[in-house]
């Protein structure tokens, strides 16, 4: 397999967090993994290339950045064509891997020569359309405030190889404050006191907090609560909020929390013929100082009972 591992000039001008650079080095990384691949002997050479497989396979860390990444940038600036012919394109490649991946793991080694051969050819193809087209139109047309942007949420996906990833580390976030027009600046994204309400109504679980002084300080109103809230609650000393038998238990989990000791505990309920599930997280600032606790509470009787898959494309008015 003839691949190009040229690295053109206009990247290694690009200063070596630039993500354009990083999408490069990823490149020079995947394509030297399918060179090594595509000589060896499936058969006699199966521990090194199944290795060798499954480091290509992480080219999927490499497609979802991409897509919540540069993707969205680009339509701000009134460029569609990666979001919908590209990202098409990568669920292509990734169907793909996947095929290669349940005839390894199953045993079927009859063709799986082809569709090895067959899976990498379109991974250089696409590396091939980066490197030509979309990379050199995305310099063009994105301003450098995009770029640096751009690097705030590349560390939450992640990249291909673990270098990288020791090399790059997640930005310190900016304290959130309100913008002149009235918006929250939040740790991702902007949005109104409305919006929060609407999001927090919505979200199909009870969500209660309680801070570091074991008060009551926020709950959602769902339309659907699993256990009863009102206005009275908000203030109230979290042990008055159980009943007197698992008062002590609460109280527990709340000192191993603030001792560091744990961060999560996890409880499921028969309750009024219902599957609840209850869960409690520690919540910590950026400093690790303890800041009190979230309770989640949701029914899962009716997903207890999925099975198989429903998949998007299934999905019916």
């Amino acid at each position: 397999m003839n691949i190009d591992m040229n690295v053109p000039e206009f990247v290694t001008k690009l200063s070596d967090d630039h993500p354009v650079k990083v999408y490069f080095e990823e490149n020079l990384f995947l394509k030297k993994l399918i060179t090594e691949l595509s000589h060896l002997d499936l058969i006699k050479d199966y521990q090194l290339a199944y290795n060798l497989y499954n480091q290509i396979a992480t080219v999927d860390i490499r497609y979802t950045r991409k897509e919540n990444q540069l993707f969205p940038y680009l339509e701000k600036r009134e460029w569609y064509g990666p979001s919908q012919g590209m990202w098409k394109f990568q669920d292509e490649n990734r169907k793909l891997i996947k095929n290669v991946r349940a005839k390894i793991e199953s045993g079927q080694f009859t063709d799986l020569k082809n569709d090895i051969d067959l899976m990498l050819s379109e991974l250089v193809r696409m590396t091939q359309v980066e490197e030509m087209r979309l990379f050199p139109i995305a310099l063009e047309i994105l301003l450098p405030e995009d770029w640096e942007n751009m690097k705030l949420g590349e560390a939450e996906i992640g990249w291909m190889h673990k270098k990288k990833s020791a090399e790059i580390s997640a930005p310190e976030t900016e304290t959130n404050t309100f913008t002149h027009d009235g918006f929250l600046k939040m740790n991702e994204g902007l949005m109104s006191l409305e919006q929060i309400n609407l999001l927090l109504q919505v979200m199909p679980f009870d969500l209660t907090y309680v801070d570091e002084n074991d008060k009551v300080i926020f709950y959602n109103r769902g339309e659907l609560r699993v256990f009863p809230r009102s206005a009275g609650v908000i203030g109230r000393e979290v042990r008055f909020c159980h009943p007197p038998k698992s008062v002590s238990m609460v109280l527990r989990i709340l000192e191993e929390f603030k001792a560091g000791k744990k961060d999560t505990a996890e409880f499921w309920i028969n309750f009024k013929q219902r599957l609840i599930h209850i869960r409690y997280f520690a919540v910590r600032d950026h400093n690790k100082t303890y800041r009190g606790v979230i309770e989640v509470s949701q029914d899962i009787t009716e997903i207890k009972k999925i099975e198989g898959e429903k998949r998007l494309l299934d999905w019916e008015d």
